[in-house]
């Protein structure tokens, strides 16, 4: 693919028409040019030359030269990177303002089992639980190099606003690390999480329980490629559902015997 190709191509990502793309990168091309020009350059019907130009002019990424026959010129690149960005994030908001009017059904969507397979969305769904947590926390960690620091961040707040967060580690220098991120929260070392067993080359990574219905339970599993680590998980949402009563059962059941061997 050609670097042209290219940037028509990540233009077209960014919501113009490929025609709209075509002339736009034509023109940075040629600096400026005709319709014949930009026809030639753009590989596109002389025809539709004239109502694409007139787009791009209205989003403000060409300038137009009242000659005789007219000429085209593009907006320096800057600029219109910064005004394709202003149009797309204005997109974006509009949309989710959309959104935000729609009617929330009665009961939530997200009963059930849920599966994420993309370890930045596990995150993503551990944090989001954490941020709604009103009374109880109790997070496994297994594997502490799958608390990224917006975890952590979401722990202390948490603590912070008054839930009680119950963290379980498996080492003492997890311990620290925790403990230096979320003071407020009490941390405790579990020496069983240390050595997990594998499941299908699958390994424990964290488990959080909030408010004893919304559960997150999360596994890695190493890449062919150097350094790389997937995780996976399932997630569900509701005191009635059964994954979420077993769930609450085993870790209350962690509680009481750490208070019994205490």
């Amino acid at each position: 693919m050609s670097d042209a190709e290219e940037a028509v191509g990540a233009l077209e990502e960014l919501g113009l028409t490929e025609y709209e793309a075509r002339c736009f990168v034509a023109l940075t091309r040629i600096s400026k040019g005709t319709a014949k020009e930009i026809s030639q350059v753009a590989d596109i019907p002389r025809s539709r030359v004239y109502d694409t130009i007139e787009r791009l002019d209205r989003k403000g990424l060409v300038s137009v030269q009242q000659t005789e026959p007219r000429e085209y010129k593009a907006v320096p690149v800057d600029t219109a990177c910064r005004r394709i960005r202003e149009d797309y994030d204005s997109r974006i908001n509009a949309a989710e303002n959309a959104l935000g009017q729609l009617e929330e059904p009665d009961s939530p969507d997200d009963e059930g089992m849920w599966a994420i397979t993309q370890r930045e969305h596990v995150t993503e769904r551990v944090v989001t639980f954490l941020e709604e947590a009103e009374d109880t926390v109790h997070y496994l960690v297994p594997a502490p190099e799958v608390a990224d620091r917006e975890i952590l961040v979401a722990l202390e707040s948490a603590a912070d606003r008054g839930a009680s967060v119950y963290v379980e580690v498996p080492t003492a220098d997890a311990r620290v690390e925790f403990a230096n991120a979320a003071p407020s929260a009490e941390i405790a070392v579990a020496s069983d999480l240390e050595e997990t067993n594998d499941v299908y080359d699958e390994w424990p990574a964290q488990l959080l329980l909030v408010d004893k219905r919304s559960i997150v339970a999360a596994g890695i599993k190493e890449s062919d490629l150097p350094d790389v680590v997937n995780e996976m998980a399932v997630w569900t949402y509701g005191r009635d559902h059964g994954f979420a009563v077993w769930m609450r059962e085993l870790l209350d059941n962690r509680l009481t015997d750490r208070d019994e061997d205490g």
